[in-house]
């Protein structure tokens, strides 16, 4: 191990009380991006993250404008010839903090509790921009550095980055780099360090159906006029068959089957039904009984309800025939499915069965592509002996069920790919109450950063 390296490991061991402190200052901070009345506090975070940059030694820092939230860019570049790019991804927005009343604590006035710090943003992601930044403070506290670096931290990645591909596509040669580090994904536990080589994609609609013109008595119109909310639930019932198959017309034709190779490395996953059923308080699984849990979280597409409403749903009783219904419908698709091709597929599907007595209208309301890495590339395999270092096993490779966009954005915009790793884990409630980072873990995380940073630099050298 390099005189640098050992260094830059101890500085962060040194350094944890310290670096536990500016997360929490950023955890105070209510960036919350989906409400309006926050706007301020986004802008400040952005502010934060750009000087948090400064002050650990990175240079060109900008916050750029878009039409929406800012970015914050920073680089610093190496003396080494021929050291590739590295561009490091995060977000500084956050989600809702709601219900309040669930939480144990203020979500936006941090606490360490059992080795885990609770707010809103500690996990997600927080927590994982900071890891980024403490390793490259202890490496950069040791000279100069094995690679070029870049920072990408947005404010909108909770809303969809809606302005992230303009940004990507106009400032292109700013962001130019050789792979990206994206810590937004997590672990399967503190003891299992995965790397995370896919991601589904993201389809998703609001379908709203419609009957009379006005909400009607159910006693003096109901068995002669067709129930918008009956309709609805006719139609998206109808969209999985009884073994859990989406029933959407070619939606399965462009999925490529999994290979021996890939299905035994999946197996190798620590995650069984009993896990599944604990974290999801199920009673019983559910899906096509071809493929395993851990297949159909990752590598299968899928199509998932996300809310219905109509009518009358307050405390009480009010007999009525609602005017209309609407379904929030979203799908996780796999590599080589698209959103426009499946929203072709939903639109068959509701031509063929929607029924002559209503009228429905399908909107598009989000879309990302899937993605899926080369498990061989210079990058992950810098990022397994790193992993390896810290947490003193090998990782696992795993295909999240999420979707992450920006992956995409980089891989079509920017033609790189993205290494994706992070430190979060199953428990911490991201997007709920009692949202936590389990700090051990955390700082298991920064060390492995720390030693990936040298281990992709070094292999140019």
């Amino acid at each position: 191990m390099s005189d640098h390296r050992t260094k830059a490991l101890q500085h962060a061991r040194e350094n944890t009380d310290q670096f536990l402190n500016h997360l929490i200052d950023f955890v105070k901070i209510p960036s919350v991006s989906t409400d309006s009345a926050h706007g301020d506090s986004v802008q400040k975070a952005a502010g934060w993250v750009a000087e948090r940059l400064t002050a650990i030694g990175v240079e060109n820092v900008q916050v750029l404008a878009t039409d929406g939230f800012p970015v914050v860019f920073g680089e610093k570049r190496t003396n080494r010839t021929g050291a590739p790019t590295l561009l490091i991804y995060g977000h500084y927005d956050v989600q809702p903090a709601e219900p309040l009343e669930l939480w144990e604590s203020d979500p936006f006035n941090p606490l360490v509790r059992d080795d885990n710090l609770y707010g809103r943003g500690a996990s997600d992601m927080k927590g994982q921009v900071m890891a980024s930044l403490c390793a490259v403070e202890s490496v950069l506290q040791q000279g100069d550095l094995p690679l070029n670096i870049k920072f990408l931290i947005e404010g909108e990645e909770e809303i969809g980055s809606p302005h992230l591909q303009n940004l990507l596509k106009t400032k292109k040669e700013l962001f130019c780099s050789d792979v990206a580090l994206n810590a937004d994904t997590g672990m399967i536990s503190p003891k299992t360090p995965s790397i995370t080589y896919g991601l589904r994609g993201l389809a998703y609609f609001e379908l709203r159906v419609y009957g009379p013109s006005h909400d009607l008595h159910s006693g003096l119109f109901g068995g002669i006029v067709h129930n918008p909310a009956q309709a609805l639930c006719e139609l998206v019932a109808a969209m999985h068959d009884d073994k859990g198959r989406v029933t959407l017309p070619g939606f399965y034709d462009a999925v490529v089957a999994l290979d021996a190779e890939e299905r035994n490395e999946l197996a190798r996953l620590p995650i069984t039904e009993e896990t599944l059923l604990q974290q999801t308080g199920a009673t019983l699984l559910w899906g096509d009984p071809d493929f395993t849990p851990v297949e159909r979280i990752g590598a299968r597409p899928t199509l998932e309800i996300n809310g219905i409403f109509s009518g009358f749903a307050e405390a009480g009783s009010k007999t009525i025939i609602p005017a209309w219904a609407m379904a929030k419908i979203s799908m996780r698709l796999v590599p080589h499915q698209n959103p426009k091709a499946v929203q072709q597929q939903l639109q068959k599907f509701l031509e063929k069965n929607a029924p002559k007595t209503i009228r429905w209208e399908l909107i598009p309301m989000a879309g990302s592509e899937p993605s899926l890495a080369n498990r061989d590339h210079p990058a992950i395999q810098a990022l397994i002996a790193a992993l390896e270092s810290a947490f003193a096993t090998r990782p696992v490779f795993k295909r999240e069920g999420g979707s992450v966009p920006v992956v995409g954005d980089l891989k079509s915009i920017l033609g790189i790919e993205s290494v994706m790793s992070g430190f979060g884990l199953p428990s911490d409630n991201i997007h709920g109450p009692n949202e936590k980072l389990h700090l051990p873990t955390w700082r298991k995380g920064i060390e492995t950063l720390i030693n990936f940073l040298y281990n992709y630099g070094e292999q140019s050298v």
